[in-house]
């Protein structure tokens, strides 16, 4: 995969992805690698930033700095509010489509400012910007014992943008000055471990204001890509519950390879009692797969997880295998078939993020050896 990421992914997106014109990175490309004037959401371009921020140590020769700072720049410019939030969805020209502010993507910049501080030499500068992003969102959607997800009448929380912000707050206690990285690690782990995780031992998607599960069929759905993801990310996390966190962890991916794969592929949804909500399987349930099963082979020595992640590191490559080197299919229908859609642009952090766990356990157990 490395080589596949170095030698064509980089490259393609590199010269295809980006819009000369307006800047920034385009949402998707067809599957002939041309880029579609489609809506830009406002994720994409802190997701690229922490891409191509990755490109130089996995080996890519070329500079990334100027499409690091085009994203950025581009989210800057068409994505900020006058209020210092950031709306979710511009044109191909970068003129307003939707004007609203989501906690997801505000989890993102706080992750693309992170990967441009070191990238660009520059962590003082984003420092500064993510203590402000994180200010403005304490006082707006912060209520105690989590965040809103947007401002709405709807009182209800979302498993997804803590999860992402866990991530982004993670990478700035690693690079970080400021203490508060350290106390929003531990908030959200703990939010995580002793709040989201149910008796079930999987962590759903929507809860209502007091993290009990939401009404309906909404607060019954369990992604087991997202189980794969918090699982990752809890096995990075330290501080007195550190045990708990790695407990936790490896519930989740208990769960997920016993109800959330099926043909051996991670699957989009279940259901809390096990059955199967959508049967697809898109590609970054399948990264994430890989990330939690070698971060649990590093916490714990056993090879089993190795082993497990080398089959679903199998399972992921039919998805790499398209008449233009550097794409990938989205989606596999149980029937075995991939589904026909735009490759979207949003999905690359997914790979090199994956590539970069797989090549980081490569060096470790080359140096035990």
């Amino acid at each position: 995969m490395l080589n596949w990421l170095v030698q064509d992914a980089f490259p393609l997106w590199a010269r295809f992805g980006v819009d000369r014109s307006t800047g920034g990175f385009v949402e998707a490309l067809d599957a002939d690698g041309n880029p579609l004037a489609l809506p830009r959401r406002l994720r994409i371009q802190p997701r690229q930033a922490f891409s191509f921020a990755q490109a130089r140590q996995l080996g890519w020769k070329a500079d990334a700095s100027a499409l690091i700072t085009s994203a950025l720049e581009f989210a800057e410019q068409h994505h900020r509010r006058s209020d210092g939030m950031y709306r979710t969805l511009v044109d191909a020209r970068g003129d307003v489509l939707d004007d609203t502010p989501r906690l997801y993507d505000h989890a993102f910049l706080l992750l693309g400012f992170a990967s441009a501080a070191i990238a660009l030499d520059a962590v003082t500068v984003f420092e500064t910007k993510a203590l402000e992003m994180l200010s403005l969102l304490e006082r707006r959607w912060w209520v105690g014992d989590g965040f809103l997800s947007a401002d709405s009448p709807i009182d209800i929380r979302e498993a997804n943008p803590h999860m992402h912000l866990l991530e982004a707050f993670l990478a700035w206690y690693e690079i970080g000055s400021d203490p508060c990285w350290e106390q929003w690690v531990e908030r959200i782990a703990q939010l995580a471990a002793f709040r989201l995780l149910g008796a079930e031992r999987f962590i759903r998607e929507t809860y209502d204001a007091a993290w009990q599960p939401a009404a309906g069929v909404t607060g019954r759905i369990v992604e087991p890509g997202h189980q794969f993801e918090w699982a990752w990310l809890l096995m990075r996390c330290l501080g007195r519950d550190a045990e708990r966190y790695r407990e936790t962890a490896l519930k989740l991916i208990q769960l997920g390879e016993r109800l959330g794969t099926r043909q051996g592929v991670a699957i989009n949804g279940i259901l809390d009692d096990g059955r199967i909500h959508n049967a697809n399987a898109r590609l970054w349930p399948q990264t994430e797969r890989i990330k939690a099963l070698l971060g649990a082979y590093r916490s714990t020595g056993h090879e089993h997880f190795l082993h497990a992640a080398t089959r679903a590191g199998l399972s992921l490559l039919p998805y790499l295998d398209t008449d233009i080197a550097g794409l990938w299919h989205d989606e596999l229908l149980p029937s075995g078939e991939f589904t026909i859609v735009p490759v979207f642009t949003s999905t690359f952090y997914h790979l090199v993020g994956v590539v970069a766990s797989i090549e980081e356990i490569g060096r470790d157990i080359e140096l035990s050896s």
